[in-house]
């Protein structure tokens, strides 16, 4: 009698057949019906999981849906990744939710893990006990297309009950900041005039995290830019955190894009709390705190002049100005006029303000306005107009300018 042979299709078909009805226990049942195609498809996806060896772990995540979307969180940077990735970052998400020293990924390669990684922490600044100074490790398997990961964490249990408490009382104080009826772009004023003054640039342990910013009230540009996407987003504004490069400097810095209306617009809070970039002697009044709004919405052919996003993911384009500071507030001139600026400066202290400021948006009106009131007498004759409003005898007042902004301040 001839002996048959047994052809190896007809065992991988076996194999595919038990392997889809082991699994399949364990899969995430939806109300979605399959195609046959897919169907297929994942059955030589577990048969294929098998016989690699991959640990249940593995081919059960495999198996699980992919969603979307996360509540309360825009992840803008989520979107811009490919569906490995997209697996890969909700695996991650899930597993520093849940504190998990280590956790399976169903990616591996260096840079795959780690553009994830980066997209995740940019996305959601609430996971502030993944600090992100501190290193990573994974551990692949050769010939495999999983990892080992395992993220690192900075505080404990009771410290990180103190953080969520010091998150809880910001977003209170915040909130009741807000005017009644307050549109977006005011939200986001609020917003950045809050944190400045609350936080100082300082650097610490924490200072890259919005940890730093609730908990300990200091931070630098990573902990202001991920605390200024906190609470938009809390807002429901949509809000983007932006990592790059600075002009002239070796160190990165890191800003936010907010959408308004529309149009992106950049803000940089952390830049709004440096009154030292002011050139002058109004580097800072002794009795109050100097806000810099010239990084609220700032005009984006300015701001890109020192400020260059990372290449590792692109950003939206900032074009419009319509919600610039100065714009918003007449503050801004497309030319100079002395009389003009005279009866801005006297309308702003009607108004009550101790701070003065005004923008223009061509570098010949600045330059013309440098020349009359700074380095002329200008400001003695809105000084006159203090003494007179108040009933003062002297008064000392102090200039600020932001060349590369076309801006100038006087303090009083």
């Amino acid at each position: 009698m001839k002996k048959r042979k047994f052809s190896w299709m007809i065992c991988l078909f076996l194999l595919v057949l038990f392997t889809g009805v082991y699994f399949s226990a364990h899969r995430v049942h939806t109300t979605e019906k399959k195609s046959p195609v897919t169907e297929v498809g994942e059955l030589f996806r577990s048969a294929k999981g098998f016989l690699s060896g991959e640990p249940q772990e593995v081919r059960e995540l495999r198996e699980q849906e992919v969603a979307e979307t996360d509540e309360g969180h825009q992840e803008y940077y989520f979107r811009l990744l490919g569906e490995e990735e997209r697996r890969g970052y909700r695996e991650m998400l899930n597993g520093i939710r849940a504190g998990q020293e280590e956790f399976y990924l169903t990616i591996s390669q260096d840079a795959q893990v780690d553009k994830v990684y980066h997209a995740l922490l940019k996305d959601h600044p609430e996971l502030y006990w993944v600090h992100n100074r501190k290193q990573v490790y994974k551990t692949t398997y050769e010939g495999s297309d999983y990892c080992l990961f395992s993220p690192g964490y900075s505080y404990t249990e009771e410290e990180k009950q103190q953080i969520e408490q010091s998150l809880d009382e910001a977003w209170q104080e915040v909130n009741a900041l807000v005017p009644e009826g307050a549109d977006d772009y005011e939200i986001v004023k609020t917003v950045y005039t809050y944190l400045i003054d609350s936080v100082e640039y300082v650097l610490s342990d924490d200072d890259q995290s919005i940890a730093g910013v609730f908990w300990k009230k200091s931070a630098v540009c990573a902990g202001y830019a991920g605390a200024t996407q906190y609470l938009l987003e809390r807002f429901g504004i949509p809000c983007i955190y932006v990592d790059g490069s600075a002009e002239g400097s070796t160190e990165g810095h890191a800003w936010n894009i907010v959408q308004l209306d529309g149009m992106y617009y950049y803000v940089d809070t952390t830049n709004g709390d440096q009154p030292q970039f002011l050139e002058g002697d109004a580097v800072q009044m002794a009795e109050h705190k100097t806000t810099i709004y010239d990084y609220l919405c700032p005009f984006p052919e300015e701001y890109e002049m020192t400020y260059t996003p990372s290449e590792e993911f692109p950003v939206p384009e900032c074009t419009a100005v319509d919600k610039n500071f100065y714009v918003l507030n007449q503050g801004c001139f497309d030319s100079y006029d002395w009389q003009s600026i005279y009866e801005y400066c006297l309308m702003r202290l009607n108004y009550g303000a101790a701070v003065v400021r005004f923008k223009f948006s061509n570098q010949a009106a600045f330059d013309a306005a440098y020349t009359d009131w700074v380095q002329g007498n200008g400001i003695q004759e809105v000084a006159k107009y203090y003494m007179d409003l108040y009933g003062l005898n002297e008064v000392e007042y102090h200039y600020g300018v932001l060349d590369h902004m076309k801006t100038i301040y006087f303090m009083f």
